[in-house]
């Protein structure tokens, strides 16, 4: 029994960091957008 004790501590312990990988604080945050202006012509063009 103390073998398969064991071996649940360790994944827990690896299901842990895990998620502390996937949702930790040191995730990056997603960069906020910029809005960029662009000049809208008043009339369109014919060719």
């Amino acid at each position: 029994m103390d073998y398969l004790d064991k071996v649940w501590e360790t994944l827990k312990d690896w299901a842990k960091k895990l998620i502390e990988i996937l949702l930790g604080e040191d995730a990056e945050p997603e960069p906020e957008l910029i809005p960029i202006p662009v000049d809208k012509p008043n009339h369109r063009q014919r060719r």
